[in-house]
């Protein structure tokens, strides 16, 4: 079995770690990780890291084979009492339950209701570049993209504009709880045993889960053109979501739909500081935008990894896995697949075709990826004309996870207007 770690979120915070990857995809493209004690998070018993882009996308397409529900869906196991409640989110389910809910959800996302907030997303993105033009500096994700993503998606969902700080707090919770300097608010909490409760447990959720309920009956006293009010009132058959089912949708929206382009935007600004050449080809030619956000999303996807559970046992790769494994696919190192990508380590924003995965795959591929192409391009868009070209004012900070592929500081610098 491999040395090669690719389990530590501490690895991940020094940067994506491309060369162990490679070596994976070359010579042992199902590897065995351990799973050591993380800081206060207790250790697990490790699993199966898939890293060729073929092997990933086959086990995203085949959950009656690589089960979502079984273990849900982080590589970190949940507690067993936690188990029912997690599994009624969208994420956390395998067909026929899945298919059931998206059909209940797949309405709340009409093209008419996404492109209805295209304007206001784009005088947003204008707006918070305009607030820092004429310092000639800014730190990007502060400033910027952490605010832009979540007060479109509150707006998107219904949210109170005195509430939007909530979703911040609840975001920055379960993301970040790996990284000391991200996760806020957040205070260890531990059970009887003195064994740190997960931040994902319902017990640590109780807050937000709340919330979503209040919501929804509001939207059902008050209804609107916003997700939360289609979400209520949705039906197939005169079946409607569940209060739980609703519930976790709302922590599926909050956490996954901010923290997708609150990760994919800096990420992608950084892919263009540190190609000038690209940066400029595509200043030159803005028709080259919708190309360079699908390499963005190939360059830095904003999930690094999604945790399956084999339902039986299979072989993959030679290698025999037993059911009741975690396997755990490497979207990072799928994309930087020699097998699938020409020359996969050169950003190239013109690149087409352009099969990444970073909305996922197969059943549960991303019911938002509009919306967040939808803020992408808006971004983007204002970037390109509001600030001259940008480089780089200090060293970037990134999240310590093997989760999230964040950018907690972008630190960048301009010639001021005159």
């Amino acid at each position: 079995m491999t040395d090669t770690d690719v389990f530590h979120p501490a690895v991940f915070a020094r940067g994506v770690p491309h060369e162990a990857l490679r070596h994976l995809r070359d010579h042992e493209p199902v590897s065995w990780q351990a799973e050591p004690a993380v800081g206060e998070w207790p250790a697990g018993p490790g699993f199966w890291a898939i890293t060729r882009y073929d092997d990933v996308r086959w086990v995203l397409r085949t959950p009656e084979v690589f089960s979502s529900s079984l273990g849900a869906t982080q590589i970190r196991d949940a507690d067993a009492e936690d188990l029912p409640f997690i599994r009624r989110m969208i994420l956390n389910m395998d067909p026929p339950e899945h298919q059931r809910v998206r059909t209940l959800v797949t309405g709340a996302f009409t093209r008419r209701r996404l492109e209805r907030f295209s304007a206001a997303v784009a005088e947003r993105a204008a707006a918070l570049l305009d607030a820092v033009v004429a310092d000639g500096r800014c730190d990007l994700p502060a400033q910027v993209t952490d605010d832009f993503p979540l007060t479109n998606l509150a707006e998107l969902m219904g949210v109170p504009a005195s509430d939007r700080h909530l979703l911040l707090k609840w975001t920055n919770r379960v993301i970040g709880y790996q990284d000391d300097e991200h996760s806020g608010d957040t205070q260890v909490v531990r059970d009887v045993n003195g064994t740190p409760v997960n931040p994902r447990s319902p017990a640590m959720l109780a807050d937000m889960f709340a919330y979503a309920g209040e919501l929804a009956d509001h939207k059902r006293r008050h209804p609107a053109d916003d997700v939360m009010t289609a979400l209520v009132e949705a039906r197939v058959d005169g079946e409607a979501l569940t209060d739980t089912e609703l519930q976790m949708f709302f922590f599926l929206l909050t956490v996954a739909g901010n923290d997708t382009v609150r990760t994919a935007l800096p990420g992608g600004v950084l892919a263009l500081v540190e190609h000038p050449g690209e940066y400029r080809r595509l200043r030159a030619d803005p028709g080259l935008l919708p190309s360079a956000i699908e390499e963005m999303l190939r360059w830095h996807p904003p999930v690094l990894t999604f945790r399956r559970t084999a339902a039986q046992d299979v072989t993959l790769q030679g290698v025999d896995i037993a059911a009741g494994d975690k396997v755990v696919v490497y979207h990072v190192s799928a994309h930087r697949d020699e097998r699938r990508f020409p020359d996969p380590f050169r950003f190239d924003v013109g690149r087409t075709p352009n099969e990444h995965m970073a909305f996922g795959q197969g059943p549960h591929v991303c019911l938002g990826a509009g919306f967040a192409r939808l803020q992408m391009r808006a971004f983007f868009t204002e970037f390109l004309t509001r600030l001259p070209e940008v480089e780089l004012d200090g060293e970037p900070r990134r999240l310590t996870s093997n989760f999230i592929n964040g950018l907690t500081s972008l630190p960048l610098r301009w010639a001021r207007p005159a």
